[in-house]
């Protein structure tokens, strides 16, 4: 398949691909490991309307994440970017976007250094509005032909709001991370298993927990069976609730 033919295949699939995704995103499982492929981009597009006697519902989810590397294959710039709505006559499900910008520069065969910007919106959640900007390591610990696993660590200054009160909080946050992808050569099968822990400096009890496992199942060589699990939970945010989350999806994903 030329290249033409392949971002063809892509547009089409943007347009008309079935898929349900959670409103979290793991940037783990976002990376394409394609460690001579310079380009790779995934995307899908979701719409649904339905009408019962002037009771409406209607549903729009588009997710799309590319990945581009330089000619020496050292630095890598990935982006991701998702957006989610559902809606009825009187009442919203849901409604959130989420825009991430990372760039990767390999420092040694096992060693890397990343710096990363992120903008979310989730109108559902207790802390509607986040931007953050942060840097740090990732230090790959296990690398066979088919089992990958990664450490990550990294500083994030992040900006949160609340609407109902026009609050906003400035936080100091770590952010760490474990990610594990296991590869099966025979059914071509990937799982990768990822857990976030991020609480603030001065406070540890001040903390969010994500953990997802996902796994993708080849159809061809451009279409991919996805399924995942999906648990967020956020402590001690500043009205003394707690944000909570648990998601299970299935999907079809493209890979070009």
């Amino acid at each position: 398949m030329n290249t033409f033919q392949k971002v063809f295949a892509a547009v089409f699939f943007f347009f008309f691909c079935f898929s349900v995704h959670a409103q979290l995103v793991n940037i783990e499982s976002q990376r394409m490991q394609a460690d001579s492929v310079r380009f790779v981009l995934k995307s899908d597009l979701l719409f649904d309307y339905a009408n019962n006697n002037g009771d409406y519902l209607s549903q729009f989810t588009g997710n799309i994440s590319t990945q581009i590397k330089s000619k020496d294959l050292k630095r890598i710039y990935m982006f991701i970017g998702s957006y989610n709505t559902e809606r009825s006559k009187d009442q919203d499900f849901q409604n959130s976007h989420f825009l991430h910008l990372r760039f990767n520069q390999k420092i040694t065969s096992v060693l890397r250094f990343e710096a990363f910007m992120q903008d979310q919106y989730n109108a559902l959640l207790s802390i509607n509005k986040r931007r953050l900007a942060g840097a740090g390591l990732r230090v790959k610990f296990i690398s066979t032909p088919n089992v990958k696993a990664y450490f990550g660590n990294a500083y994030m200054y992040e900006i949160e709001k609340i609407d109902d009160s026009q609050t906003k909080f400035y936080n100091n946050r770590n952010s760490s991370y474990m990610s594990f992808t296991i590869h099966f050569p025979k059914s071509k099968v990937n799982i990768t298993e990822t857990f976030y822990f991020q609480p603030t400096y001065n406070d540890i009890d001040n903390h969010r927990i994500f953990q997802q496992l996902q796994a993708q199942f080849p159809i061809n060589s451009l279409l991919s069976f996805t399924t995942q699990f999906t648990y967020f939970y956020n402590n001690f945010v500043p009205d003394s609730t707690r944000d909570f989350s648990t998601d299970i999806s299935l999907g079809l994903s493209i890979t070009i």
